[in-house]
């Protein structure tokens, strides 16, 4: 299946979640809603509730308030649709009911969050037997620092030194 398939039937298996929940508690399909979610599972990377307003009222002409966009984003997590992160002090969040499993990696330095993609942690998380609990997915965070950053420590590291050994 092309990623763009794949993007879309995830997309209509959401839609179809928020629609029964809706249903299901009387509550309004309002246009806001499936507009708030279309963007998110088109969103390919983690954002915030403001890079999300801003996408709406630029590329969809659809402007909402905080207000809604919080609370919608709060009842997207209570139907397993969104997950929210909160990376280095920043609060992100991103589609997640065609993936529950996520590896990060986070530099302490830059801020910089990578998906990382360990099906042997997968694996060892699957198998894992715990008692009386229901897995439903995972994430993992690995904190460290990324390779830019390592080697702009190690240039400065050697201006240093390098300045050191002009001095003496």
């Amino acid at each position: 299946m092309k990623t763009n398939e794949k993007k879309s039937s995830v997309l209509v298996s959401a839609e179809r979640i928020l629609d029964n929940y809706l249903e299901m508690n009387n509550h309004r399909k309002t246009p806001e809603r499936y507009a708030i979610l279309r963007a998110v599972y088109n969103i390919s990377s983690h954002f915030t509730l403001d890079e999300l307003g801003e996408r709406l009222a630029e590329e969809y002409k659809f402007p909402v308030s905080r207000a809604t966009l919080y609370n919608t984003m709060n009842l997207f997590m209570e139907l397993r649709l969104v997950i929210r992160h909160r990376f280095q002090g920043t609060t992100k969040y991103e589609a997640c009911h065609a993936d529950n499993n996520h590896c990060h990696q986070i530099c302490t330095v830059c801020d910089k969050v990578t998906e990382v993609k360990a099906p042997e942690i997968c694996k060892a998380v699957d198998e894992m037997h715990l008692k009386r609990f229901r897995k439903d997915g995972f994430t993992l965070y690995i904190y460290g620092i990324c390779s830019s950053c390592q080697a702009a420590i190690t240039r400065k590291n050697k201006k240093l030194k390098h300045s050191e050994n002009e001095k003496r």
